[in-house]
């Protein structure tokens, strides 16, 4: 079968820069926000925190610790268990809600910056539509608990059926093992499966070596970037269900009154 019939059973996408869009972000002031309402929030439940500046020094030092390990590493670590590992060893009392409400209070800041572009869901529900099976695989140390409740308020997460993050794994993308391993939690072989992601590094290279069809989303990311003539790409995410039904074999026949959008040109 040729490339441009590539039969198709799946479509993975990543999350920031693709279907959460957050730009470019101030990471200290970011950092700074999230130290105090996580703190306000504990200080509200009566828990033994001790002073603001000790508190802000143990979680900036300890997130540089894992940040740096993961990186060396390639193994992400688990937000919510790094939370409850540092605060039951200071006494911490919480439920596992509490726990969560905590993780949350760590993002709550940067959920208003990740904006879903006008038309996004009507994609998802296309490619559904078309017998699609429609995931997320993401490079993440948040906690899915927080990462989920923003895709609900988006009214996107009932629409990813299939949803994997790297914390959960030994390795994190670009290794072809976790496109291997998203594929068969999707349930196709992974030629089968279209990935759609922002980074050249991470998301083209690793999903195309791992034997997927990689499709490039327009981002900060890969503005100054020299992209391949022959890679797939699209602007928004409500272009890919026609560039899908173009170059692609579904399992169903999609529904011709379907509006297609204009796809990237090729520079």
């Amino acid at each position: 079968m040729s490339l441009s019939k590539r039969h198709i059973e799946a479509v993975l996408f990543d999350l920031g820069e693709t279907l959460l869009n957050f730009g470019r972000l101030d990471r200290a002031q970011l950092f700074n926000d999230a130290v105090r309402q996580s703190y306000h929030y504990l200080q509200g439940l009566s828990q033994p925190v001790g002073s603001y500046g000790a508190y802000r020094r143990l979680h900036i030092w300890g997130l540089r610790w894992h940040l740096l390990r993961s990186w060396i590493t390639g193994d992400d670590f688990n937000s919510l268990e790094l939370l409850k590992s540092y605060g039951k060893k200071r006494g911490f009392v919480l439920s596992e809600t509490q726990w969560e409400e905590l993780n949350w209070q760590w993002y709550r800041c940067l959920s208003p910056l990740g904006q879903v572009e006008s038309g996004t869901a009507d994609a998802l529900r296309q490619l559904h539509a078309m017998g699609l099976k429609v995931g997320l695989l993401s490079n993440t140390f948040v906690h899915k608990s927080s990462l989920e409740r923003h895709l609900k308020d988006e009214g996107l997460l009932d629409l990813l059926t299939v949803r994997m993050y790297s914390y959960d794994f030994k390795f994190r993308k670009p290794d072809v093992r976790i496109f291997q391993e998203a594929a068969r939690q999707m349930g196709v072989a992974a030629e089968q499966a279209i990935y759609v992601g922002d980074r050249m590094d991470y998301d083209v290279k690793g999903s195309m070596a791992a034997g997927m069809l990689p499709v490039l989303k327009k981002a900060y990311t890969n503005k100054t970037l020299k992209i391949p003539k022959h890679l797939h790409r699209i602007n928004t995410i409500d272009e890919l269900p026609g560039l899908i039904r173009r170059i692609c074999e579904v399992p169903a026949t999609p529904d011709a009154s379907i509006k297609e959008q204009p796809v990237c040109k090729e520079s």
